[in-house]
């Protein structure tokens, strides 16, 4: 049985001809393969966008937050805290607390706040479902864009192996134009597609670790929002049995 020793100076020249590099495989790459790696790129930049802005405002937010449960919880004047605060909370905490500073300081503007007890439980209520709202509202924002990182985490393989799918059909085409299976022939059509599958989990890897743990860390904030709300509702409902 004869044994064929390919040269490696032929091999060498094969793979430089055809320029195995990642820049040389998109190059040559047919137009389907070029936009499935395109995409897979920019889902990937955007991906990594949103994961720094939701890092980096969660620990932020952290930070405030604990601020600001500082001032509420050291007993000064609630007014002066809502005076401090503004009409342009800076961070959802502060955003509940004005919302039911705003509803409470409307009523009793109105002189609701000595009327009788229907009257002071319907302003209860009012307050609770302002806090709601803003709760509401307010992780909305911070749960922008969430659901692209899921997307991304959950598609983007499959994406990658269309593209993997399709380089090997491209290299089967080759092999049966040139009646050919040399390495020259069969390897820039497997090496796109094991690009394009190295991109996709590129692109989903992060995606997936990074809405986890940020899904994490929204779902605990949301809890230190809820808790909040109830402690400053019963706080509220303590005033208006006392008449303030």
């Amino acid at each position: 049985m004869e044994t064929t020793v390919m040269d490696p100076n032929a091999v060498g020249a094969a793979a430089e001809a055809y320029n195995l590099s990642m820049w040389g495989l998109f190059m040559r790459a047919d137009l389907i393969v070029k936009t499935v790696i395109l995409l897979l790129m920019m889902a990937s930049f955007w991906s990594w966008a949103i994961i720094f802005d939701k890092v980096i405002r969660m620990r932020r937010l952290e930070k405030q937050t604990t601020e600001f449960e500082d001032n509420f919880w050291s007993g000064g004047s609630l007014d002066d805290l809502y005076d401090r605060v503004g009409t342009r909370p800076q961070h959802p905490m502060s955003a509940v607390f004005a919302a039911a500073m705003r509803e409470w300081r409307r009523s009793v503007s109105k002189g609701r706040f000595s009327a009788g007890g229907g009257v002071q439980e319907s302003l209860q209520q009012r307050i609770e479902r302002v806090m709601q709202v803003a709760v509401g509202r307010e992780m909305e924002r911070l749960e922008r864009y969430m659901i692209f990182l899921a997307s991304v985490g959950s598609t983007a393989p499959f994406v990658g192996l269309f593209g993997t799918v399709w380089g090997i059909m491209n290299s089967f085409q080759s092999i049966g134009a040139t009646h050919n299976t040399s390495l020259s022939v069969v390897a820039p059509g497997i090496a796109e597609a094991l690009f394009a599958t190295a991109l996709g989990l590129v692109a989903a890897i992060p995606a997936v670790i990074a809405y986890n743990k940020i899904s994490s860390d929204l779902s605990r904030y949301a809890n230190r929002l809820e808790s909040f709300s109830g402690e400053f509702s019963a706080i509220l409902s303590r005033q208006l049995e006392e008449g303030r």
